[in-house]
């Protein structure tokens, strides 16, 4: 058994992960300053804080309990949200990041798992590797994530504590409610339980790498028990890049939904037009796969809505 903190816990891929440590034996504690995340996704057995990576005292709480290993997925999410309010996404990605590694120098935290974006990777199209230069970023938030991992690498390098950094690319899955600055795949499946039409921003021809939550919370264990104790960043994906406009049909088919698409512009940051993940680095050293295609990961992220309509 380890003393873990996971910072985000109760959000979308937090609360998986929170509830498969809590299944493993593991004393959790949680922190998360509900903006994003549902404290009714984390396990009662969990020690929850709700409060803030950027504040002191919800920090000295967290890691009151001397954590072993910590899993940082608190963010302020994500690219258009970073748009509308910038100085709030530095100040929860940038300055929330620093002082959690502050934390845990102080406190001697043994591994520090940072979840980072494929964002990142900025204006590259498919097949994205670690080793691929990063430049021409679209958004604050790419801009944040990648400070973000820049600050783990140095202290990685200067507190001498092992430090893993997760690249994951387009996660969906249950535990993921639709909303104004949430992904793709919850905002249509809800239009189309609603029997609207489904909008695409572009010409559909667009491609994302969607990865199921199970297998990017298998990237995040296998990143926290690896035997390497250097630095070290992987993709998270399905290497499987889809075409947003057959995503939009899949979703009508698995709903039934008969309602036309229809199209607008893509945003104004948006411009990139596909983006795959090449996740051999990850298999070579995690001996992480991806297991659940799109078609089996969509049909559970509906039967997931249509437990919460019922």
């Amino acid at each position: 058994m380890k003393r873990i903190l996971v910072t985000g816990g109760a959000g979308a891929i937090g609360s998986h992960l929170v509830s498969n440590l809590v299944a493993q034996g593991h004393k959790v504690t949680v922190l998360d300053d509900l903006s994003s995340g549902h404290k009714d996704l984390v396990p009662e057995v969990v020690d929850f804080i709700n409060g803030s990576i950027t504040v002191d005292r919800n920090l000295d709480a967290a890691f009151e309990g001397r954590p072993e290993v910590v899993f940082h997925l608190a963010a302020l999410f994500a690219n258009q949200q970073s748009v509308d309010r910038p100085q709030l996404d530095l100040e929860v990605n940038g300055l929330g990041t620093l002082k959690v590694l502050e934390k845990c120098e102080q406190f001697d935290v043994h591994r520090f798992i940072y979840t980072s974006s494929s964002c990142v990777y900025g204006h590259q199209d498919k097949n994205l590797h670690e080793e691929n230069r990063l430049q021409d970023l679209d958004t604050p938030y790419a801009a944040t994530k990648l400070l973000g991992e820049q600050y783990a690498k140095i202290w990685s390098q200067k507190k001498e504590f092992s430090v893993k950094i997760i690249r994951i690319f387009n996660s969906y899955g249950p535990n993921e409610f639709p909303g104004k600055y949430r992904n793709v795949i919850p905002n249509f499946i809800e239009k189309a339980m609603r029997g609207e039409s489904l909008t695409i921003l572009g010409e559909g021809t667009e491609t994302r790498d969607f990865t199921y939550v199970s297998d990017v919370i298998e990237g995040l264990l296998l990143a926290s028990t690896a035997k390497e104790d250097d630095f070290g960043i992987y993709n998270i994906g399905s290497g499987v890049g889809t075409k947003i406009l057959d995503l939009a049909n899949q979703i009508n088919a698995i709903t039934g939904n008969q309602a036309p698409l229809t199209f607008a512009p893509r945003r104004n940051w948006d411009h990139i037009l596909h983006r795959v993940s090449d996740t051999s680095l990850a298999k070579e050293k995690l001996n992480f796969s991806s297991t659940v295609s799109l078609s089996d990961g969509l049909k559970q992220t509906f039967d997931w809505f249509k437990s919460k309509h019922a």
